[in-house]
């Protein structure tokens, strides 16, 4: 493996870094803060588990729908644009959210769901595209840092949901004020540097040779490397969300404890998960994608498999451990390999963001009908599959340059530090 010297990377690519941090970490305080929620405005709409799990469906169809088409979009406004845009609309579906419980609308609540969902998932499309740019501005690895700090956030935004619940605070007051903080961030942040260089590239300003950068956006959708990246962040998300919806459940399931024991397993996987994500960075840079993506997708299944036939409780944690462990790095991964090549990272990322989502509208209801019949603990172990295809595919993450028309495969750099 070739080394290079470290390259310093320029104050404006420093000052982006801190910013998009933030934006991640505004990201996971926005969703769990509102999600922090759920029991409250399903007792004042008078909503059953089943309709209110409808309702957050329609959220996931909302983010699908728009992440489809988030490549074409990019295309078309350029990240700077599509963050204003998109940080708009997220706002917006907040604020209607809120309005559900205050009318006592069930609609208005879909609205705002769906709304919201959208435009999460065009957010998500700028912030992935601008992540590689900065790492690439680097000369190393820095994207997991990004996903850090969407799990830092999202630990400080259940502790805010809590909080709020436990002094009364009614959800449109807290919905409101985050909407609006959250707008006034996002703003605040691209007005002081976030996007990186003028990024304003619409669709006919195309690189010599295609059809411009909705067609290039587009042509992703044919690519047997881009499908089999998707592949890897799919496995990656079905694991991750599996956790986060029946990991607390089949643990008091299984192991009859308390509610609150399931939470603090919960935890576990989600602080091994930002633990990786804030000191992994190296790994990646000294061993390579595609080493550090087998071993973790390796370490990830050995902990899953664990967990699902632990016979007490102890050895179950320390499997949850490892299954957070190996889950770490691979969405990371997966980003950084689908950007690869800057002129066509957007249409590629939207291909990989679409599996991604697809995974998050799967694995609820896949993982609860198996549950019916396996128990939630042994439905999890369906999640192995996945995550043995990952591991198989694994080698499609190597780094890639275009020479003329054609791709080859190149050494990773890293630092000599």
């Amino acid at each position: 493996m070739l080394r290079r010297a470290p390259t310093a990377p320029t104050p404006a690519a420093r000052r982006a870094r801190l910013l998009l941090i933030g934006v991640y970490a505004l990201m996971g305080l926005m969703f769990s803060s509102w999600l922090a929620r759920l029991p409250s405005v399903r007792a004042i709409l008078g909503l059953s588990t089943a309709q209110l799990g409808v309702v957050l469906l329609l959220g996931a169809l909302g983010a699908l729908v728009a992440v489809l088409v988030s490549g074409a979009v990019h295309a078309r406004l350029g990240s700077r644009r599509l963050f204003v845009a998109s940080a708009v609309v997220i706002s917006a579906g907040y604020l209607v959210i809120g309005l559900g419980p205050t009318f006592g609308a069930v609609g208005l609540l879909c609205v705002g769901v769906v709304v919201n969902g959208a435009g999460v998932a065009l957010i998500n499309l700028a912030m992935n595209v601008e992540s590689a740019r900065i790492e690439r501005a680097f000369g190393r690895t820095v994207i997991p840092q990004f996903h850090a700090g969407f799990s830092a956030g999202a630990v400080l935004g259940s502790l805010g949901g809590a909080a709020c619940s436990a002094l009364d605070v009614p959800v449109e007051a807290q919905l409101a004020t985050v909407a609006v903080l959250g707008l006034g961030w996002r703003l605040a942040s691209v007005r002081a540097g976030l996007v990186l260089g003028d990024d304003e590239t619409p669709a006919a300003q195309a690189e010599p040779g295609t059809d411009g950068g909705l067609r290039r956006s587009l042509h992703a959708w044919t690519e047997p490397r881009t499908l089999l990246i998707g592949l890897v962040a799919m496995a990656a998300s079905l694991s991750e969300g599996s956790a986060n919806n029946w990991l607390s459940l089949s643990v008091v399931d299984s192991f009859d404890r308390p509610e609150a024991v399931g939470g603090v397993v919960l935890g576990v996987f989600i602080a091994s998960m930002t633990a990786v994500r804030v000191l992994g960075t190296r790994l990646i840079d000294r061993f390579g994608r595609v080493l550090v993506l087998r071993i973790s997708g390796l370490v990830s299944l050995t902990g899953l498999a664990l967990y699902g036939v632990a016979p007490n409780l102890p050895l179950a944690v320390v499997g949850v451990s490892a299954w957070g462990l190996g889950a770490a790095l691979a969405v990371p991964i997966a980003i950084a390999a689908a950007s690869d090549e800057p002129m066509r990272a957007a249409g590629r990322v939207a291909v990989v963001s679409s599996f991604s989502t697809i995974a998050s509208l799967v694995a609820p209801p896949v993982i609860g009908l198996a549950a019916q019949a396996l128990g939630a603990r042994h439905a999890l172990l369906l999640v192995c599959v996945a995550l043995v295809a990952a591991v198989a595919v694994s080698g499609r993450v190597a780094p890639v340059a275009a020479v003329g028309a054609r791709r080859v495969d190149v050494p990773v750099l890293v630092d000599a530090a």
